[in-house]
C-alpha cells in the first residue's frame, strides 16, 4: 500500500540497502590481478520480471486530440504512454541516468491536444535536500520515445506529500506553444512560451501557495509549501493561434484555493465566493456547459484526508454549487480523483481518494452533479452491494492473500485512487490509478443501467516496484525479490505475473533475504510489519513461508544472511544488535563482538563463517555468528550500508562495493576471509556486487556491478575475475538509481538482475550469449512495412512483424537494408534499434519479447532522407528471410 514508500527511497538513496545473499555457481578462485579497465559496448536486450504494477500512480492524462492516447505519471518510476494495440504501457524515462535520478519522479504529465506529438513531464522526486538536484521540464516531439530538458532554478517532487493533485503542468490549447507550470515551495506559477525550451515566472500570479502537511517536520519533507498545485484552460475562449483567454489555478490555500485570469495571464484574481476550508485537488472544466468542476479535501495526500467536499462553479454568471455526493457530516475522507465525459459532459465522477476502509468509493453523475450514484453502498451493514465485478487474474497478488471480514473485501476497489480518467473519445472506459496498480473497465456505461460492469488491472508494462534486494539460486526459482510495498515475490517464470507476494506472513516492505548455497530451499527474509514478527523462513525456496520470532525491541527488518547449509542464521534487525540462531528462528541468541546495524552476509562454502561490515570494519564470525572478531583490514568504505557478497564454491573469498564521494568509493576483493583487501584498480563508485554462470571455457563466475568505470557510469559484467569490464547497459536503458542490489543468474551466463527505484526489476540477457540464454525466434515470419508520412527531408514508418511459425518467439531481432545511403532513423518507437550505414536491426523493447504463433508485433520510427523510395526489399528475424507484404 504506498505507505512505506517514502522511507523506501529514501534510505534506498540516501544510504544504500543491502544486496542479499549472493546466488551464483560454484568455481574456482583465482586471486584478480587487473590489468586493465575498459568498458566496452555490448549488446543487451532489457526487460522487466514481471509484476504489473506495484506502486502508485498519482496521474492519468488522456490526449483530447487523438483517440487511444494516453499517459500516466508514477511517483518515483517514470512516466508511461499507452499502447493501444496491445493494452499495454510503454516505459518513457529509461534513459534517466544515476547523477539525474530525482527525474524518474513525475510531479506532471501534459500531452499536446493540437499537436498529439508532443508530450512534455515535468520531473524531480523531493523538494528538501533529499534530492540534491533540481527540477526539469522534460519535452518530446515522438511522445517520449526522445527527449530534450529543460533544467529549472527549483526543487519538483514527484514524490512529496500533494502529488496527486494537478496537474500542475498544462498545454494551451489554443497556442501550444504556451506551456504553464505549478511550481512547490513558494515558487509560484511559471510559463514557456517557446514549447518548454525556456520559462520565466508569472510574477503577476499573487498566491504561491501557504499550506503544508506539518510545518514543524524539520527533514523539510513534509513541512514543503505544496504550492501551486493544477492549471486548468477554458478553451471556449480565445482563437486558434492565439493564448488561452481564461485561465484557472489552483493553489495549495485553504482560504484562498482558485484563481482566474481573463487576459491570457496578464492580470489574476481569486474566485470571488469560493468556499473555503479546503484545499482543490482538481479542477476539471465543462467547456460546453461552463462548469468548472472542483474536487476539495481538508489536506493535500496522498494518504490523509479525513473531510471532503464537490462544488460546481459556473463561469458565466460566477455560482458555486455544493454537488458532494454525500453530506459533510458523512464524510471521513477527500475528494481528489475527477473527471468528465467529454461525449456527455453531463456525466462527471470522483473518487472518495482518502477512504481506506473499507474501500475506496467512487461516485457518478449523469446531470451535472444534481444526483449521484456509488460504485458500492451497503444493504445491510456489514454486507454491501457493488456495481462492479473485479477480475484480478491478470495480477491474481491484488488480493494480497487476505480473507476480510464484511464490510472489506478483496481485492479492494483501490486506495490512494487520485488519478481517474473517462477516455474522452470512449464514454465505456475508464482507468484510475490506486496505490498498488492501475485499474480500468470498457464497460462503464453500464453502470447507467445498472448492470454489473468488470474492473480489470490496466497495468500490464508498467512496472513501479521499490526493490531493496534480489537473490537468484542455483536451483528452484530463478529469482528472489525483496520489494518496497508489496513484500516481494518468487518468479518461477519471469515473463509470468507470480500468483502471489510473500505471505505468511506478508511484510510491508522485505528488506533483505537469503538462501542457503548448499541447499536453496532453505530460504529466509526479514522486513517492516505493522504488527507480529519481523522475520519469516521457507523450507520449499520461497514458494511457503512460516514466522519467526522476534529478539526483544526488534523495529525493522535490517539485514539477514543463512549458512551456506541452511542449519543457522544471523540477523541484524532494526533496534535490536545482531542476533544467531539454528533452526527455524523459534529463539535467538545475542551475537558478541559486531555493533548492532551492522549489515550481514554469509560464507557461500563454510557452514560455521558469517561476515559482517560497519562503519569502515569488516567482522567475521567462526561459529556459527555467536562471536564475531574485526578484521584488521584497512582503507574500506566508511558508509554503514556497504554491500558486500561472499563467493559461491570457495570458502573466505569475499568482494564488497560502496563509499561516499568524500572517501573511499570503489570495488574490493579479499580471498582471506576479510583479513585483507584489495581494492581494483579503474572501477570507481561501485556500489553493487553480484555473480552469475562462468563464462563458457571459463570456470570463474562472472561478476555484476553497478559502478562508474572510466568516468562512465552503469551496468558492467567481468567474465575474467575483475581484470577487464564490458559496460552491458547502454544510455537508453540506466533507470535512475541502481545502487541496491545486483545478481547474476547462476544457470544462464551473461543474465544479470538488476534492482531499480521505481522501476522494478530489470534483467538482462546478451544479444549474443555464447552459451546460454533464452532462444529466439525459430520459425517463419512476415514483415508489412509502410510509409505513414512524409515530407520535406523525412518520413514515418510503421512496421509489422508477424510469427508465421509454429513456434512462440521469446526475443525478436528483425534486421534490413535501406536502399538509399542517405536514409538515418531519427527516432523508433516500441523496440531499441542500432544503425550501421545503411544496415538496420530492431529489436524488442522487452515488454513486447514474447510472440506467440500467428500473433504480430509492430514498431515505428521517423527517418531523415527520401521515404518513398527507400523502402526495404528484403527483412530477416535472426538470419531468417521474412515474406514481405
Amino acid at each position: 500500500m504506498r505507505r512505506t514508500r517514502v522511507l523506501t527511497a529514501v534510505l534506498a538513496l540516501a544510504a544504500g540497502l543491502l544486496a542479499g545473499g549472493p546466488p551464483a555457481l560454484a568455481a574456482d578462485a583465482p586471486s584478480p590481478a587487473p590489468a586493465s579497465v575498459a568498458p566496452a559496448a555490448d549488446t543487451y536486450t532489457w526487460r522487466n520480471a514481471r509484476i504489473d504494477g506495484g506502486g502508485f500512480v498519482p496521474g492519468i492524462v488522456f490526449n483530447r486530440g487523438e483517440p487511444d492516447l494516453a499517459y500516466a505519471r508514477t511517483d518515483i518510476g517514470g512516466a508511461y504512454r499507452w499502447q493501444e494495440s496491445t493494452h499495454t504501457w510503454i516505459p518513457l524515462l529509461d534513459s534517466v541516468g544515476w547523477d539525474d535520478w530525482g527525474h524518474t519522479g513525475v510531479v506532471s504529465i501534459a500531452s499536446d491536444a493540437a499537436d498529439p506529438d508532443r508530450v512534455y513531464a515535468a520531473v524531480g522526486t523531493y523538494t528538501n535536500d533529499w534530492d540534491p538536484g533540481n527540477g526539469a521540464v522534460m519535452r518530446s516531439a515522438d511522445r517520449g520515445a526522445s527527449w530534450r530538458k529543460t533544467a529549472l532554478p527549483f526543487k519538483l517532487g514527484g514524490n512529496m506529500p500533494g502529488r496527486g493533485m494537478g496537474e500542475r503542468l498544462a498545454v494551451d490549447p489554443h497556442d501550444n506553444d504556451v506551456l504553464y507550470l505549478g511550481a512547490p515551495s513558494g515558487h509560484g506559477l511559471w510559463r514557456s512560451t517557446d514549447a518548454g525550451v525556456t520559462w520565466a515566472e508569472v510574477t503577476s500570479f499573487p498566491n504561491p501557495g501557504n499550506y503544508a502537511e506539518d510545518p514543524d517536520d524539520e527533514s523539510g519533507y513534509a513541512s514543503d509549501n505544496q504550492g501551486v498545485v493544477w492549471v486548468t484552460f477554458d478553451e471556449s475562449t480565445g482563437t486558434a493561434g492565439s493564448p488561452t483567454r481564461t485561465v484557472y489555478v489552483g493553489v495549495a490555500d485553504k482560504g484562498n484555493a482558485v484563481y482566474r485570469t481573463t487576459d491570457a495571464g496578464a492580470t489574476w484574481e481569486r474566485l470571488a465566493g469560493q468556499p473555503t476550508g479546503y484545499l482543490a485537488h482538481k479542477g476539471v472544466l465543462d467547456a460546453e456547459n461552463g462548469l468548472l468542476y472542483l474536487a476539495y479535501s481538508d489536506t493535500g495526500g496522498p494518504y490523509d484526508g479525513g473531510k471532503g467536499r464537490l462544488y460546481r462553479y459556473a463561469t458565466a454568471t460566477g455560482t458555486w454549487t455544493d454537488i458532494s455526493p454525500v453530506a459533510e457530516a458523512d464524510t471521513y475522507f477527500g475528494f481528489s480523483g475527477l473527471t468528465v465525459d467529454r461525449q456527455n459532459p453531463g456525466t462527471v465522477m470522483t473518487t472518495a481518494y482518502s477512504s481506506w476502509w473499507p474501500d475506496t468509493q467512487i461516485f457518478r453523475s449523469t446531470d451535472s452533479g444534481a444526483t449521484w450514484t456509488q460504485a458500492w453502498r451497503y444493504t445491510s451493514y456489514p454486507e454491501r452491494e457493488n456495481r462492479y465485478v473485479m477480475d484480478v487474474s491478470s495480477s491474481p497478488w491484488l488480493t494480497w492473500g487476505a480473507n476480510p471480514a464484511p464490510p472489506e473485501q478483496t481485492p479492494k476497489l483501490g486506495w490512494m485512487t487520485e488519478a481517474l480518467e473517462i477516455d474522452p473519445f470512449d464514454p465505456d472506459r475508464m482507468m484510475y490509478g490506486t496505490g498498488a496498480t492501475v485499474y480500468g473497465t470498457e464497460e462503464l456505461t453500464n453502470w447507467d443501467d445498472d448492470t454489473p460492469f468488470t474492473i480489470r488491472p490496466m497495468v500490464r508494462g508498467l512496472e513501479e516496484t521499490a526493490v531493496l534486494d534480489l537473490a537468484s539460486p542455483p536451483s528452484g526459482a530463478p529469482l528472489l525479490s525483496a520489494l518496497g510495498d508489496i513484500g516481494g515475490f518468487r518468479h518461477t517464470d519471469l515473463t509470468q505475473v507470480p500468483s502471489m507476494m510473500f505471505t505468511g506472513p506478508n511484510f510491508t516492505s522485505t528488506t533483505s533475504l537469503d538462501f542457503a548455497e548448499s541447499d536453496p530451499d532453505t530460504v529466509v527474509r526479514v522486513g517492516h510489519v505493522d504488527s507480529g514478527p519481523h522475520v519469516a523462513f521457507s523450507t520449499d525456496n520461497g514458494a511457503n513461508w512460516t514466522a519467526g520470532t522476534d529478539p526483544s525491541g526488534v523495529s525493522g527488518g535490517g539485514t539477514v544472511a543463512a549458512s551456506a547449509d541452511g542449519g543457522r542464521f544471523v540477523w541484524s534487525p532494526e533496534g535490536a544488535g545482531v542476533h544467531h540462531t539454528t533452526g527455524s528462528g523459534a529463539s535467538w541468541s545475542a551475537s558478541q563482538g559486531i555493533p548492532a546495524g551492522a549489515v550481514v552476509e554469509s560464507d557461500r562454502e563454510d557452514p560455521e563463517t558469517f561476515y559482517g561490515f560497519k562503519s569502515g570494519r569488516f567482522y567475521v564470525s567462526r561459529d556459527g555468528g555467536a562471536t564475531f572478531e574485526a578484521s584488521p583490514a584497512t582503507g574500506l568504505p566508511a558508509g554503514d550500508s556497504v554491500p558486500f557478497k561472499a563467493l559461491p564454491g570457495t570458502a573466505g573469498e569475499i568482494w564488497l562495493a560502496g563509499g561516499a564521494a568524500d572517501g573511499p568509493y570503489g570495488l574490493w576483493h579479499s580471498t582471506d576471509f576479510g583479513a585483507t583487501f584489495t581494492e581494483l584498480p579503474g572501477v570507481g563508485e561501485a556500489d553493487t556486487v553480484g555473480f552469475g554462470k562462468a563464462a563458457p571455457g571459463a570456470s570463474y563466475p562472472t561478476l555484476f556491478t553497478s559502478a562508474r568505470i572510466d568516468g562512465v557510469r552503469g551496468i558492467y559484467r567481468s567474465t575474467d575475475a575483475g581484470a577487464s569490464w564490458v559496460r552491458v547497459n547502454d544510455d537508453t536503458h540506466q533507470w535512475g538509481w541502481t545502487g541496491a542490489a545486483i545478481t547474476g543468474d547462476p544457470r544462464v551466463f551473461g543474465r544479470v538482475y538488476v534492482a531499480t527505484n521505481g522501476r522494478g526489476v530489470i534483467y538482462g540477457d546478451p544479444a549474443d550469449p555464447g552459451g546460454g540464454t533464452d532462444p529466439g525466434p525459430s520459425g517463419a515470419c512476415e514483415v508489412t512495412y509502410r510509409v505513414t508520412n512524409s515530407w520535406g527531408d523525412g518520413f514515418q514508418t510503421e512496421v509489422r512483424l508477424t510469427n508465421t511459425g509454429t513456434t512462440a518467439w521469446d526475443g525478436w531481432s528483425l534486421t534490413w537494408t535501406f536502399p538509399d545511403a542517405a536514409v538515418r532513423i531519427t527516432a523508433l518507437w516500441n523496440g531499441a534499434h542500432t544503425q550501421d550505414g545503411t544496415s538496420v536491426t530492431v529489436r524488442d523493447a522487452g515488454w513486447n519479447h514474447a510472440v506467440a504463433p500467428g500473433a504480430s508485433v509492430a514498431f515505428g520510427f521517423t527517418a531523415s532522407g527520401p521515404g518513398a523510395a527507400a523502402t526495404p526489399s528484403a527483412f530477416a528475424v535472426d538470419g531468417r528471410r521474412c515474406t514481405v507484404r
